[in-house]
């Protein structure tokens, strides 16, 4: 990515969802009840991404992405009151995807997915348009995509139709279980060309065999221009040329709930490029960003207070 982005739109495309957040305090108890606090949220690592770069300073935030009838109406309202300009999809066949949250509600706030894709993954090239990347500056696509045909054909689309254009591209690799059903090199040769890769460490980890971050994130720098590997609690290390330029600090947080917590680093990160921050200043970004997510419940910022 380079160093300083043009004025203009973020585009993001990637996954919409209904999250169930089930934060429990002690040991699930297989065969009987446990007690639990749960919550329906909207979600979706895409969708997320889009509504924490609005929080974070960005005042043209679109995203692209397929719901189910059931429930599109209750995403888009919720997507424009976040201050994101959507444009949903209705699937006429599946229903949104759902994502079952089971929280640790101890110190570590760790979460387990169980995740039903749903429409999400059914997004195709015939739902892009070369026109929505007019007036945008930076182009996300969520790694979600990249685990399923034909979304994986409708986020190439995009990624040509961005290059075209000259438009940088970044890439959060979203799941590293379904990337280690996916297949590292499958996945690498997939995102080929991708501006900046936003790993997890257990994602760059799979991507590369290397058990050090540092590591990973020098070797995955040879392959993509600008390369963050996540840390969580530990900030983020960036990488560039196949240097690691350094380690960014996390601001302490009192985790209460981890789910989203990169998509957040993601989309602050994602603001502060649009509004020519270097790599280091972004990733600081992302840091507090993501510091911030653990202390919510559910994946995204809290809805903006009304205009009085």
């Amino acid at each position: 990515m380079p160093p300083r982005a043009a004025p203009g739109a973020l585009l993001v495309v990637g996954d919409v969802v209904t999250d169930i957040v089930a934060r429990h305090r002690t040991a699930l108890a297989p065969g009987t009840d446990t007690a639990a606090a749960i919550r329906t949220v909207p979600g979706g690592a895409g969708a997320n991404v889009a509504c924490w770069a609005v929080h974070r300073g960005s005042r043209d935030v679109r995203l692209l992405g397929r719901v189910g009838a059931d429930s599109a109406a209750w995403h888009e309202a919720a997507l424009t009151r976040a201050g994101v300009r959507p444009r949903l999809v209705v699937d006429a066949g599946a229903p949104t995807g759902t994502v079952i949250c089971l929280v640790d509600g101890g110190a570590g706030a760790e979460r387990t997915f169980l995740t039903d894709s749903g429409a999400a993954l059914r997004l195709s090239p015939a739902d892009w348009s070369p026109r929505d990347l007019d007036g945008v500056a930076l182009l996300h696509l969520s790694g979600y995509l990249f685990f399923a045909e034909p979304s994986r054909a409708a986020a190439r689309a995009a990624l040509a139709a961005a290059h075209a254009r000259g438009v940088p591209v970044s890439v959060d690799p979203a799941s590293a279980g379904f990337l280690a059903e996916t297949g590292a090199e499958r996945f690498l040769s997939a995102v080929d060309g991708v501006a900046a890769l936003l790993p997890s460490r257990d994602e760059a980890e799979l991507l590369t065999g290397l058990p050090d971050p540092a590591d990973a994130a020098s070797k995955l720098s040879h392959r993509f221009p600008a390369v963050v590997v996540k840390l969580g609690a530990e900030g983020a290390l960036v990488a560039q040329d196949g240097q690691v330029l350094g380690r960014v600090p996390a601001p302490p947080a009192r985790a209460r709930d981890s789910t989203g917590a990169g998509d957040a680093f993601t989309g602050a990160f994602l603001a502060a490029r649009l509004a020519g921050a270097g790599l280091r200043e972004a990733a600081a970004e992302g840091c507090g960003a993501g510091a911030r997510a653990v202390e919510l419940i559910g994946g995204r910022p809290p809805d903006p207070a009304p205009s009085p």
